[in-house]
């Protein structure tokens, strides 16, 4: 039976911590950042993970 393939796209957008929890990033942060208010950038700063219901699909993705 092959091995399935990694979907690249997933790979580059996800890590895997060490307690198992999936590491994303955060959405509206590439630009034209002037029309967002301090307190939402501030909050974009800090680090967001996947949701328990989404672990199982992603880390199908990755590995």
């Amino acid at each position: 039976m092959p091995k399935m393939k990694s979907v690249k796209g997933a790979v580059k957008r996800f890590k895997v911590k060490k307690n198992g929890q999936i590491k994303r990033g955060t959405a509206f942060r590439s630009h034209i950042l002037t029309k967002q208010d301090a307190k939402t950038r501030r909050k974009q700063n800090a680090p967001k993970v996947v949701a328990k219901a989404d672990e199982k699909n992603i880390k199908d993705m990755i590995n």
